[in-house]
C-alpha cells in the first residue's frame, strides 16, 4: 500500500466518526412537543387561526401528517409554509377529543432531518348535547290499585357530553293530564344513573280517571346554557276492586235425588258495581259447611253467576238435609283508599282497607262495614230413591279340587238393602256362570256345584273360574247388586295320558325304521309326565320303544323284519302309557308298512288305497271279458247252418234291388262262424293283456 492510499483511508475513517458524532448530537433535538387547544363549541367564522408552530428558522422545508390533515377528519387543519395553523370547520369532542400530528423537517437538499416534532391539538368540551330519553313514549297499565310510594314506571336518559359537569342531568314532571285530585305524581333519579322512577302519593282512583298523560323533562347542568329534552309517559289505571259482589237473595232451597252426581242443583246470582268483564267484577265463590266435599261451585263467565253442582253422591240414609253457606269475592284484592292529611312530610296520611280473596280484611285504621262478604244460605234436600242391595264383601275367592261331587258347598253371599225402613225382600240369582257349574239358593245366597268343575275347561283362565251373583230387591223399580266369586280350581289326576297320533306309516327298508310319538296329558305336575311307555303282546324282535320313560318316544321296527316282504301291510299294536301317579291308559297303534321307493315321507295308506282301487278295476275287467266270451260262444253254437231264402219285395213297391239269390247252401254258416270265432279270440286276448298291464 502506497502512502496516498493510506492517507485516504485515514481521512475516510475520521469523516465517518465525525458524521456519527454529529448525528448523535442532532438526535437530542428530536421529539419536541407543541400543544394547541380548540373549543368544540366555537361555531365560526372559518377558517379560524389556531397558532404558529415553533420550529428552527433554518428549516425551510417540512411535512405534517396525521388526523385532521391526511387522516380522518380530513382537511380539518390548514398549515402554510411558515408553519401557521388554521382550523377549517367545527369538530365534535365526543368524536375526537385529542388529535396528534407529526412534523417532519428537510434541509435545503431535501434530505430528511432527524428533528421530529409532535403537535397535539386538545378539543375542549362544551355543553353541546342535551339528555336524550330511551323512548319517545313510555306506557304502563296498573292492574290493581297500588299503595302510595309504589313505583309505577321507570324512564331512562343519557347525555353524551364528555365532562361530568356537562353530562349530569335531572328529571322533572312538567305536566299531568287530567289534573290529579287525590294523588300527586313525583319522579326520583337514581344517583350516578340515567334512570328515573315515577311514583305517587295519595290514592289512585279508576273512577276519577282511567288514564293520565305525563310530560317528563330531563335537564342537564351544563353552563352557561343548560340543555334539555322531554318524553311522554302514559299511565293507565285499571278498575280497582272497590265493590264486593252481593247475592240477590240471602237464602234458597234445592233438592237432589240420592245417588246422583255431577248435576247442577242451583244457580246463585250476584251484583257487582265494578266494570263488567274485569277481574274486579269477576266473582269467585267458596262453600262453607261442606265437610264431606259433596258440592262444587264454579263461576259462569258470562253472567258471573255461581253454578252449584253435586260433586259426590248424597245418601238419604246418611243425611236427608244438607245446609251450606256460600260466600263470594272477586279475583283480585278488594281495595279502598281515602286521603286523611296531605300536609305531611313525605307520603300523605291515608286510610286503606285491603282484603285478598277469602282472607281477613286489613285496614290502616279500622275494618269497615263495606268489607264484609255477602253470604248465601242454601238448604239441600236429599230425595230418597230405591237403592241396590249391597254385598259385604262384594268379592270372595275360594279354592276347591276339580273332582268335588255335585251339590258341593262353595260359599254364601249375603246382601243388605241400604234403604232405611225398607221391608224389601232380596232374592239371589246367578248372574254370570259361563260353564253352568254352580247354583245359588235364591233365599239364602248359598252357592253349590251343579256339575263337575273341570280345571281344563276353556272357561277356566289360569286355574280360576269366575262367577257373578246378583241380589235383586222388590223395590220400584227393582235394583240389583253384584258380587263376584272367584273359584280357584285345584288340579286332580282326572286325565289319562293320550298320544298325539295313533296311525303311523313306516317304510320297508334295509335299516331300522322309527317314528316319533308324543304323549299328552292336560293335568299339571305331579299328575302328568314324564310318562312310562310299554308295548303289550308278542313284539319281541319286531317292535320296541325307545326310551321307555319321558314325554315322547320312538316306535322302532327291528332290522330282522325290515326286509321281510311278508311284513308289508298293516300291524296293530297295544301301547300302555302311565303318568307319575300311575294313571294308565292302553292305546292302539295302527302301523302301515309299505315300499316307499324314493320317497322320504311315507304315506302307506295312500298306496294301499290306490292298489285296492286298481285291483278292483282289474277284477271287474276280467269278469266282464269272461262273460262276453262265454256269451259269444253260446251264440255261435246256437246258429243254424240250414239255408234260408229271403223273399224280395214286389216290383210295385218301386225298389231298385234285383230279385236274385246266388249264395250257395252252407256259405252263410261258415262265414258267420269264422267271423265270430276270430272276434272272440281277439277279445279274450285283449282282456288278458289289459289285465296283465294293470296287475
Amino acid at each position: 500500500m502506497d502512502i496516498k492510499t493510506f492517507c485516504f483511508l485515514i481521512t475516510l475513517c475520521l469523516g465517518i466518526q465525525r458524521l456519527t458524532s454529529d448525528i448523535s448530537r442532532r438526535q437530542k433535538r428530536a421529539w419536541i412537543i407543541e400543544t394547541f387547544t380548540i373549543d368544540e363549541g366555537f361555531d365560526g367564522p372559518f377558517p379560524h387561526y389556531v397558532g404558529s408552530i415553533n420550529i428552527d428558522p433554518n428549516i425551510s422545508l417540512f411535512e405534517i401528517h396525521g388526523p385532521g390533515v391526511d387522516k380522518e377528519p380530513l382537511n380539518l387543519f390548514k398549515i402554510d409554509n411558515k408553519a401557521k395553523m388554521w382550523i377549517m370547520y367545527p369538530v365534535d369532542r365526543e368524536e375526537y377529543n385529542i388529535l396528534k400530528l407529526i412534523f417532519q423537517a428537510y434541509n435545503k437538499e431535501k434530505v430528511l432531518l432527524n428533528t421530529r416534532l409532535t403537535i397535539v391539538i386538545v378539543i375542549d368540551d362544551t355543553n353541546d348535547n342535551e339528555p336524550k330519553f330511551g323512548n319517545q313514549t313510555y306506557e304502563v297499565t296498573i292492574e290493581s290499585t297500588p299503595l302510595q310510594g309504589t313505583a309505577l314506571i321507570n324512564v331512562t336518559a343519557i347525555d353524551h357530553d364528555s365532562t361530568e359537569e356537562n353530562s349530569k342531568f335531572s328529571f322533572s314532571i312538567e305536566s299531568v293530564t287530567p289534573t290529579p285530585q287525590n294523588f300527586q305524581l313525583f319522579i326520583n333519579k337514581e344517583p350516578d344513573s340515567g334512570k328515573g322512577t315515577i311514583s305517587f302519593k295519595g290514592c289512585l282512583d279508576h273512577e276519577k280517571a282511567q288514564k293520565y298523560t305525563l310530560i317528563v323533562k330531563a335537564t342537564d347542568h351544563g353552563q352557561p346554557r343548560p340543555l334539555s329534552s322531554s318524553t311522554t309517559v302514559i299511565i293507565n289505571i285499571e278498575d280497582g276492586n272497590r265493590h264486593l259482589p252481593v247475592f240477590t237473595n240471602e237464602k234458597s232451597q234445592a233438592s237432589v235425588k240420592e245417588g246422583q252426581e255431577d248435576v247442577l242443583i242451583s244457580r246463585l246470582h250476584v251484583i257487582d258495581k265494578d266494570t263488567k268483564g274485569t277481574k274486579a267484577w269477576k266473582a269467585k265463590y267458596k262453600i262453607q259447611g261442606d265437610k264431606s266435599n259433596n258440592f262444587r261451585i264454579v263461576t259462569d263467565p258470562d253472567t258471573n253467576d255461581g253454578l252449584l253442582y253435586v260433586e259426590k253422591k248424597l245418601d238419604y240414609e246418611d243425611d236427608p238435609v244438607k245446609n251450606i253457606n256460600i260466600t263470594s269475592e272477586n279475583e283480585i284484592l278488594y281495595f279502598i283508599c281515602k286521603v286523611i292529611d296531605r300536609n305531611t312530610a313525605g307520603l300523605w296520611k291515608i286510610n286503606t282497607i285491603i282484603r285478598s280473596p277469602f282472607s281477613v280484611a286489613q285496614s290502616g285504621t279500622r275494618a269497615e262495614e263495606t268489607s264484609r262478604l255477602s253470604t248465601h244460605h242454601l238448604t239441600v234436600t236429599v230425595e230418597d230413591v230405591n237403592e241396590a242391595p249391597v254385598f259385604d264383601p262384594p268379592n270372595k275367592t275360594i279354592s276347591v279340587f276339580e273332582d268335588v261331587a255335585l251339590g258341593f258347598y262353595l260359599e254364601t253371599f249375603t246382601a243388605k238393602d241400604p234403604d232405611i225402613g225398607a221391608a224389601s225382600t232380596i232374592r239371589y240369582i246367578i248372574g254370570e256362570d259361563p260353564a253352568g257349574c254352580v247354583t245359588v239358593d235364591s233365599r239364602t245366597g248359598e252357592i253349590t256345584t251343579s256339575k263337575s268343575l273341570d280345571r281344563e275347561s276353556q272357561f277356566v283362565k289360569d286355574g280360576l273360574y269366575v262367577v257373578q251373583i246378583y241380589a235383586v230387591d222388590n223395590g220400584e223399580p227393582p235394583q240389583t247388586g253384584t258380587a263376584t266369586l272367584s273359584i280357584k280350581i285345584m288340579d286332580v289326576n282326572d286325565n289319562a295320558p293320550s298320544l298325539d297320533k295313533n296311525i303311523i306309516d313306516m317304510c320297508q327298508s334295509d335299516r331300522i325304521s322309527s317314528v316319533n310319538v308324543t304323549a299328552l296329558d292336560p293335568d299339571e305336575e305331579p299328575s302328568s309326565g314324564p310318562f312310562l311307555f310299554k308295548l303289550l303282546g308278542d313284539v319281541k324282535n319286531k317292535w320296541r320303544i325307545d326310551p321307555e320313560k319321558g314325554y315322547s318316544f320312538k316306535l322302532v321296527k327291528e332290522h330282522n323284519v325290515s326286509q321281510n316282504a311278508m311284513f308289508l301291510g298293516h300291524h296293530k299294536l297295544q301301547l300302555e302309557v302311565s303318568d307319575l301317579q300311575g294313571k294308565t291308559a292302553v292305546h292302539s297303534l295302527l302301523i302301515y308298512v309299505c315300499k316307499c321307493f324314493k320317497t322320504t315321507r311315507p304315506d302307506c295308506r295312500l298306496h294301499k288305497d290306490t292298489g285296492s282301487r286298481l285291483g278292483s278295476e282289474a277284477l271287474g275287467i276280467l269278469l266282464l271279458s269272461m262273460t262276453l266270451l262265454t256269451g259269444l260262444l253260446l251264440l255261435s253254437f246256437r246258429m243254424s247252418c240250414k239255408p234260408e231264402k229271403v223273399p224280395f219285395p214286389d216290383d210295385n213297391v218301386e225298389q231298385y234291388l234285383m230279385k236274385s239269390n246266388t249264395e250257395e247252401p252252407g256259405t252263410d254258416c261258415e262265414v258267420f262262424f269264422f267271423f265270430f270265432h276270430f272276434k272272440s279270440n281277439l277279445l279274450a286276448y285283449y282282456s288278458i293283456v289289459h289285465l296283465k298291464n294293470i296287475l
